[in-house]
């Protein structure tokens, strides 16, 4: 599998020494290599593996991007997310009737997402300035359907250069694409700083 054999590599040479790579560096590299693998908008439930589960790597939704991309990088938001909702679950959104947390499916929900991120300090003010984003962040918006959307922001810029491009699945696959501002933020999250060591303590 390309994308699994990809994400294997960057975390073997980010572990050996001399090679210790940012994690931010890690997920973007992570999340750019889902281009062209991941070419199907799929959300259907599935039965996953616990922890470290996923769907088909060429197939999944826009959560899809953000959860192998993290993974990559050292955070299993699927572990984290149930164990969090374990602990914690009247404090997640109660949309889908659910009595009991379902590490099937709980991390590949937008609004899951951002409670966690939320719950683990990760939140910075959403705004429209492009200024305010850097690369490796974590954004999310709500579109004009009312149907919510998450995505990666790339250390690419569009055309003119005034803003970062998105790393995203709305339809067509992992696409990297200037669509920062073309749905209004409403979650921007900042789950590794620049240069930071450990991401594992980065998401304590």
């Amino acid at each position: 599998m390309r994308f699994r054999g990809l994400a294997l590599l960057l975390l073997a040479l980010a572990a050996a020494p001399g090679h210790a790579e940012p994690p931010i560096r890690t997920m973007l590299d992570a999340a750019n290599a889902q281009v062209g693998v991941t070419i199907h908008y799929d959300g259907s439930y599935r039965q996953l593996s616990y922890p470290g589960g996923d769907v088909p790597e060429d197939r999944g939704v826009c959560t899809d991007v953000v959860v192998r991309a993290m993974r990559a990088a050292g955070i299993d938001l699927q572990q984290r997310v149930h164990e969090d909702m374990k602990a914690h679950f009247a404090d997640y959104p109660a949309i889908w009737g659910l009595s009991k947390p379902d590490s099937n499916i709980d991390h590949r929900r937008v609004p899951n997402l951002e409670t966690w991120f939320r719950r683990s300090g990760f939140a910075l003010a959403p705004g429209r300035m492009a200024a305010g984003y850097e690369a490796g962040d974590i954004v999310s918006w709500r579109l004009p359907n009312g149907l919510p959307h998450i995505g990666i922001v790339s250390d690419r810029r569009s055309t003119d250069g005034a803003r970062p491009l998105v790393i995203h699945n709305i339809g067509a696959g992992t696409q990297v694409e200037d669509v920062l501002f073309a749905w209004n933020p409403v979650g921007h999250f900042r789950p590794f700083a620049e240069g930071a060591a450990s991401s594992d303590n980065a998401a304590r």
